[in-house]
């Protein structure tokens, strides 16, 4: 008795088929898993046998041999428990056998209940592209799954119900599509900041066209505070970035059934302790995303950039550039999504006041030249905007009137990327910062004058050539803010203004 049950399974952040074969036949009772399982998926075996029993059906005695095609990819995970248990019914009779378009996902508790599964986004989009058009998955997960449209979700509480509902004694009724709740205003608003007009420029300019930044101040001026505002003044995500955030998140276990998709733009502040596995991703024996692909899409947050180790951040030189990360390992090699806008914190010294006009900084000049020299030359050119943020006087904290909202500037934010989307099409980049060679030489054009400003920054302050088109990127946000269809000299001066740094000069 032979019976082939359709499933889904993850390789990396991505999903495929697979197909659960189960064979009963004569001799001694064995219960055999094969196609590189992994011991999550040698334990369904137990797992399986419980909950048909406890559910109120007869477990075959006879020989069960359970092949995951296909058998040369390691199979990870207990999302096979139900087609499990599927095709061992079904191949014993107890069950009809199920429709040809339809596919079965979920672990099984030892009382028959079915528990949420991580990855079920990438895996609905495997079974879409699969042709699949009916999909069973634990009650839990169903609100993801539907996700993935021109797909039948039934999610299921326990395994007597997919039983009666296979049988047609009670049908179950599909799930419905999840629908998101109107998003809030945040509690964090830049109109909190008081002061740091400069710095508060410098974050505008990197959300409207996605650049790179470094905040340098002594303790307690406001770097993290401004941080963690970031967000509030970037662009709503699009549905292709959401459902590309989610299937990270998914595969990381970071969605749940109330929220099953990444609605506002990911905020990764991992601590200066993480690990260049953990930053970059990894893992043994199938690699997983690291912090750089949980920011796809958003903002990573290094504060105290300096602690970090340097493997850490050298490891983030590569997908700065190509927007991906390469893992490799002896038993797999995986390409994870990393594409984020790096925003950094920094003190300029050990002690955090080097340059301060009251003169507390008691570091040596050695020792400051030793506490920026762990920051690589190659990082730093891949940093479009360097501010300062001074330590605020008092003036400023207590009569300063409220500030410039959230919305004001997001706003703006929002009508230069308009700009942005319309002057590249679809098929090309989604910011400035993302815009390549061809694309540089198209839409950045210098006339003399700023030919000539550029000259003499590119002597003054030593530019290399990634510095140079960096600068012409920021140079092109600047312009799309002020509602310009060419590059001026006010922008390219002020775009050169935020690469001269007294602590970095890249």
């Amino acid at each position: 008795m032979f019976c082939k049950v359709r499933s889904l399974g993850l390789h990396g952040v991505t999903g495929y088929e697979v197909s659960a074969e189960c064979d009963l036949s004569n001799g001694l009772p064995a219960f055999d898993v094969v196609g590189l399982p992994d011991a999550a998926v040698k334990e369904a075996r137990n797992r399986v046998r419980s909950a048909a029993r406890n559910c109120g059906f007869s477990f075959p005695v006879s020989r069960i041999t359970v092949n995951l095609a296909p058998a040369d990819r390691r199979k990870a995970g207990t999302v096979y428990d139900l087609p499990m248990l599927v095709g061992i019914l079904a191949a014993g009779g107890q069950l009809p056998p199920p429709a040809p378009d339809a596919a079965f996902v979920g672990e099984l508790s030892l009382s028959g209940e079915l528990r949420p599964v991580t990855g079920m986004l990438p895996m609905a989009l495997a079974a879409r592209r699969a042709g699949l058009t009916t999909l069973y998955v634990p009650a839990g997960s169903a609100a993801e799954a539907t996700l993935a449209d021109g797909l039948t979700v039934y999610g299921v509480e326990r395994v007597e119900d997919l039983v009666a509902h296979l049988r047609g004694e009670a049908p179950l009724p599909p799930a419905p599509p999840w629908v998101p709740a109107p998003v809030g205003e945040g509690e964090l608003d830049f109109a909190d900041v008081k002061g740091q007009d400069q710095a508060k420029r410098a974050l505008e300019i990197a959300a409207a066209g996605g650049h790179n930044l470094a905040m340098i101040g002594p303790p307690g001026s406001g770097k993290s505070m401004l941080a963690k505002r970031l967000p509030s003044i970037l662009p709503a995500l699009s549905e292709r970035e959401a459902l590309e955030a989610t299937e990270i998140h998914s595969v990381m276990g970071l969605t749940s059934r109330e929220h099953p998709m990444v609605s506002q733009r990911p905020f990764r502040a991992p601590h200066h302790s993480i690990s260049a596995t953990g930053m970059a991703g990894g893992g043994s024996p199938v690699p997983r995303p690291g912090e750089i692909s949980l920011a796809h899409n958003g903002v990573l947050f290094l504060d105290e950039l300096p602690e970090f180790h340097k493997d850490v951040l050298e490891s983030l030189r590569q997908p700065l550039e190509e927007g991906r990360v390469q893992i490799a390992r002896a038993a797999a090699s995986e390409t994870f999504p990393a594409r984020f806008m790096l925003v950094c914190a920094m003190n300029p010294c050990k002690c955090g006041w080097y340059g301060h006009p009251s003169h507390r900084c008691r570091c040596s000049e050695a020792e400051v030249k030793k506490y920026l020299g762990k920051l690589s030359g190659p990082l730093l050119d891949r940093i479009d905007l360097y501010v300062e943020v001074p330590a605020l006087e008092f003036d400023e904290l207590a009569r300063r009137p409220r500030a410039e909202s959230s919305a004001q500037i997001r706003r703006r934010v929002a009508a230069a990327r308009a700009v942005q989307a319309a002057r590249f099409g679809p098929q090309g980049p989604d910011c400035n910062a993302h815009m390549d060679a061809p694309a540089l030489q198209r839409f950045c054009p210098l006339d003399e004058a700023c030919q000539g400003v550029m000259k003499g920054a590119f002597e003054r302050l030593g530019l290399t050539a990634r510095s140079y088109d960096r600068i012409l990127r920021v140079a092109r946000t600047i312009a799309d803010l002020d509602g310009a269809e060419q590059i001026g000299v006010p922008h390219l001066a002020e775009a050169i203004q935020y690469r001269e740094s007294p602590y970095f000069r890249r």
